[in-house]
């Protein structure tokens, strides 16, 4: 049960503070970021390793060092914007959020507010993002990913919508997801596939081989290399970036989740 604390991030491990700890504001900056460093920090310190579609990237600094990155991306369902204001033209998913552990608690909403800000004044109306409630273990049982209900979420005024649908996910050996979508860009051959085959290669895979199937070849390694995660969906929020009547243009909120669980 994580229901009063802010999740962090190092080095892809996930620990937690007590929401509410203040934050010294006049000690932090945030601005938008090259694609190439919020990618870096992304890959090194989020437990996923991986990165979104981005539009819009958001960096968190102390001095020079950068501590935190908001990635404001592409869902990979768009119509997850609908609800939106706004619609897909002018509305953005919070894909990625991964401030560093010795950032103090309360910092996260007060980076979420200032992000916020900034796609205002870039003409963005109104941001969705999902949290994933369902624990992940590695094949060893180790503990790779807590669940978390987006306690950050609601102390930032999100109106919550509900959960996405319930699927199967594929988990690889070291507790990480196997998305849907890279499976089916290894499949189809599309840009990015390279990728999608190598988070199998990793875990013992060999590669796929010029002429050789590679619907027979992934449907091969993903029987032999991941197991299968039946998940209940993830929460889902949204926020309206109109100042005035900020909750008017979206559907009422549904009582906020207060317990972690699949």
């Amino acid at each position: 049960m994580i229901v009063d604390h802010a999740q962090r991030w190092r080095k892809r491990r996930t620990n937690y503070m007590p929401v509410g700890e203040p934050i010294d504001t006049r000690a932090f900056e945030v601005a938008a970021i090259a694609d190439r460093t919020a990618k870096a920090f992304v890959h090194e310190h989020h437990y996923s390793g991986s990165y979104p579609a981005a539009r819009e990237r958001m960096g968190l600094y102390r001095g020079p060092e950068l501590v935190g990155v908001a990635v404001f991306s592409i869902p990979a369902q768009p119509r997850t914007l609908d609800v939106l204001p706004g619609g897909r033209d002018s509305s953005v998913e919070l894909g990625r959020l991964v401030l560093l552990d010795d950032v103090p608690a309360n910092g996260e909403s007060w980076f979420i507010a200032r992000c916020f800000d900034l796609l205002r004044r870039d003409g963005y109306t109104g941001v969705v993002s999902f949290s994933d409630p369902v624990p992940r273990r590695a094949d060893d049982g180790a503990v790779i990913f807590p669940g978390h209900i987006g306690t950050i979420y609601q102390a930032s005024n999100a109106v919550y919508l509900g959960r996405s649908k319930p699927e199967t996910r594929r988990l690889l050996p070291d507790g990480t997801l196997l998305h849907g979508r890279a499976v089916a860009k290894i499949r189809k051959r599309d840009r990015g596939h390279r990728y999608a085959e190598s988070l199998l290669e990793q875990h013992g895979a060999p590669p796929l081989h010029p002429g050789e199937d590679p619907d027979e070849w992934v449907e091969r390694w993903l029987l032999g290399l991941t197991r299968p995660l039946r998940h209940a969906g993830n929460h889902k929020y949204a926020w309206d970036l109109e100042r005035r009547g900020r909750r008017t243009r979206l559907p009422e909120s549904k009582p906020y989740p207060k317990i972690v669980i699949g």
